[in-house]
């Protein structure tokens, strides 16, 4: 293999296998990115199994071949490189020669054969395509992502469920303590599916999206893709084409539409920079285990305050819309932080039944996005 790329196009092209290679793998070729160098194009792949990412672009080729090496070592010596042209050379066996065209500095790299790498998932030519604004879905995902259980022992709720109703998408997500749910009209694209998308994935899909939003020189959409137990997600713009394939999550996502209360027997409406701005200053003296608030509403008055045995207690005072009955709810502070913090609008609103129940904050004026927040004994 022998191939010539600016030292900015590589980064590129090798960049995202970055995400994608499992380091932690029992299967040593997992930590690897794919290099083919073949037919005018070089083409950079990597897979955990059940992620894979596969890019490519025109490349002046001297020699095809096939190598794989690993991804992190790769970028790490390319980022290292001087500004310019970068020679990409397999020397001898499964060695790979970095060398600076028009200056000195170089690196070889081991690697191992390119035939042991895992056959990357493909989708299938029947399926059907859905084109989708990076900008929607980068929304969509920013809106719900925060509220995804870590917890990879339960698969249903480590994960995003995305919901194409017509020409409504939606993305839910839960992990069990709060819930996000937010939908976007897209004029002239209609469908009807769901989608179980793992965190691993959503975190991929994320920077895919922040990355093709930065790129002015194109507007080009994404197209999803289904193909037996992936969805792939495709984008094409000058001299560039990427395909990144997911492996659906094959659990069932909690019925969420029983969990958002039909309706609330009070509302609260409140600055929503207000909101953080207290609930920031009694997070430092709440307690460290529990992270607890407590909101309390009377009349025109929200009182925000957090008890600390330790360390000592914090109050402070809103004004607010409620004509409800006296309520003191506790919360922990990083769920109403991270819900608050999504939302757009100079308002928020929060429906309120009781003391145990479910709260739902949502924009005063805007009925796509909604959080759920379950409260904590106090």
């Amino acid at each position: 293999m022998d191939v010539t790329l600016p030292k900015k196009d590589l980064i590129r092209l090798f960049g995202r296998t970055q995400g994608v290679a499992d380091k932690k793998s029992t299967m040593p070729i997992l930590s690897n990115a794919l290099v083919m160098a073949r037919g005018g194009s070089i083409r950079a792949s990597a897979t955990d199994l059940f992620m894979a990412v596969t890019s490519s672009q025109p490349a002046t080729i001297q020699r095809e071949g096939l190598i794989a090496l690993p991804a992190k070592e790769l970028v790490e010596r390319l980022k290292a490189m001087p500004e310019g042209l970068v020679q990409f050379s397999v020397s001898e066996g499964s060695t790979v020669l970095l060398k600076a065209v028009g200056a000195k500095r170089e690196f070889r790299l081991r690697g191992m054969p390119g035939e042991d790498f895992p056959t990357l998932p493909q989708p299938d030519e029947s399926s059907t395509e859905l084109a989708i604004s990076p900008a929607i879905l980068a929304d969509l995902i920013a809106k719900t992502s925060f509220s995804i259980s870590p917890d990879e022992t339960r698969p249903h709720l480590n994960s995003a469920l995305l919901e194409w109703d017509g020409a409504v998408a939606r993305m839910v997500t839960t992990d069990g303590h709060r819930l996000s749910k937010y939908e976007i009209d897209v004029p002239g694209v209609e469908a009807k599916f769901s989608l179980l998308i793992p965190l691993k994935g959503i975190g991929e899909l994320r920077r895919l999206c922040d990355e093709l939003r930065s790129d002015k020189s194109t507007d080009a959409p994404i197209k999803l893709l289904r193909g037996g137990p992936n969805v792939f997600f495709s984008y094409a713009r000058p001299g560039e084409e990427s395909l990144l394939a997911i492996k659906l999550v094959d659990a069932q996502f909690p019925p969420y539409q029983q969990v958002i209360p039909q309706r609330s027997d009070h509302s609260a409406r409140v600055s929503r920079a207000s909101f953080i701005d207290a609930l920031r200053a009694m997070s430092i003296a709440a307690s460290e285990r529990t992270g607890s608030v407590k909101i309390s509403l009377a009349g025109g008055t929200m009182r925000v305050s957090s008890e600390n045995p330790d360390s000592g207690d914090a109050l402070d005072e809103l004004a607010v819309e409620y004509a409800g009955p006296d309520m003191t709810i506790g919360f922990n502070v990083r769920y109403l932080l991270d819900v608050l913090t999504v939302i757009d609008a100079e308002d928020v609103k929060l429906g309120l039944s009781g003391e145990l129940d479910p709260v739902v904050v949502s924009p005063a004026s805007d009925a796509r996005f909604l959080g759920i927040v379950m409260p904590m004994r106090i």
